[in-house]
């Protein structure tokens, strides 16, 4: 895999974290996405680091970055059927299924990064999205 290439797609990626933000008109937000980036970056790239497995991280990056952007599209798109005047279950449970969903591919990529299991990967997906929970919680609020 070229670096070119991964550079691209994490461009992609920051740059539909960043117009989402616009289109949600929600204060702050291109801060609260770099830094759940970074911090997801970070954490596979020490993971990779010391596992030995270095040379798999631009794939890896590219991987994560490519399927963020797909399912930052897809949850654009549930949003923007939201109707604020109304309940909406249906909705909320699409929400949340494609959010178990990403869950399940991070973890599958994370498992292929890191020659583990599916568990593993999953464990680790939910870690970073913990992590990146707190982080957001304690840096905006």
């Amino acid at each position: 895999m070229s670096r070119r290439f991964m550079l691209v797609v994490v461009a992609i990626y920051l740059g539909s974290g960043l117009l989402a933000g616009n289109v949600l008109e929600e204060q702050g937000y291109a801060a609260r996405v770099l830094l759940a980036i970074g911090v997801q970056f970070t954490i596979i790239g020490l993971l990779l680091n010391f596992r030995g497995l270095t040379e798999r991280l631009p794939q890896t990056i590219a991987a994560l970055s490519g399927t963020g952007f797909l399912f930052g599209l897809m949850s654009l798109y549930l949003i923007s059927l939201i109707d604020k005047e109304q309940p909406q279950a249906g909705l909320a449970g699409l929400y949340l299924l494609l959010f178990l969903w990403s869950l399940a591919v991070d973890g599958h990529i994370y498992r292929h990064a890191l020659s583990s299991k599916m568990g593993v990967g999953v464990l680790v997906a939910v870690t970073i999205f913990t992590i990146n929970l707190m982080l957001s919680r304690t840096v905006f609020g």
